[in-house]
């Protein structure tokens, strides 16, 4: 498949998401929104996959570059392209199907765990995790269900994972994070850590390996999905 990957930076790509895709032979092409630019057409993917930011997605004034991620996103969901969002990408997602999104009560940075819905439990591409797990998370935005959305995962703090009609999917959670990422995170908004540093990232590293084994599943899945 011809496979959109949609990042907002250099620190922030499609990790494991990415990998997964181009190891299954996929052809990727990339469009980091932030550098102007614009896809092909919406219907001209088989699937599409938007990743994480440290911007928020109603943050207009700042990135005016979102409505044009908006309309991108608008547009896969009316064609019925298979659709993959993580972190600003699921709540961008949530937003162009007409959801709230807005600040979470609690920021959630580092391992918390998630349950999934009894929707989620029977769903093709989120069903592939454990029923609960502790997901690696760096969000202080959150977002409601559109009409017609299944709630699929949840933590004590927010929602985690919804899907839209029968082909997008919101990951709260990141999935598809490095070790790489986290350690550039790490370095460029240490600032939002709740704990030193350094036990941040030897935690990381010791939850590392099983946790891409997870991202690696949920992006088979998803791609599965999609074909």
């Amino acid at each position: 498949m011809r496979v959109l990957s949609v990042s907002h930076g250099p620190t922030v790509p499609g990790g494991v998401f990415d990998e997964v895709a181009e190891a299954a032979g996929h052809e990727v092409e990339r469009w980091v929104v932030p550098l102007g630019g614009s896809p092909q057409p919406a219907a001209s993917y088989g699937a599409i996959m938007v990743f994480g930011g440290s911007m928020h997605p109603d943050q207009d004034t700042e990135h005016a570059w979102l409505e044009r991620e908006e309309e991108l996103l608008r547009e896969a969901l009316a064609d019925g392209v298979p659709l993959v969002g993580v972190c600003l990408g699921a709540q961008m997602l949530a937003r162009a199907a007409g959801a709230w999104v807005g600040p979470a009560p609690e920021p959630e940075i580092g391992w918390f765990e998630i349950e999934l819905t009894p929707e989620g439990r029977s769903d093709p591409v989120l069903g592939v995790l454990p029923a609960r797990t502790e997901a690696f998370q760096w969000h202080s935005y959150t977002f409601g269900l559109a009409d017609g959305a299944t709630e699929l995962a949840r933590s004590a703090g927010c929602r985690q994972a919804f899907r839209v009609g029968a082909r997008a999917w919101g990951l709260q959670f990141h999935a598809e994070v490095t070790l790489a990422m986290i350690r550039d995170w790490t370095t460029d908004e240490g600032h939002e850590l709740p704990v030193p540093a350094d036990g941040f990232l030897a935690e990381a590293e010791r939850r590392i390996g099983e946790w891409n084994e997870h991202g690696r599943r949920l992006c088979e899945a998803f791609l599965a999905a999609a074909a």
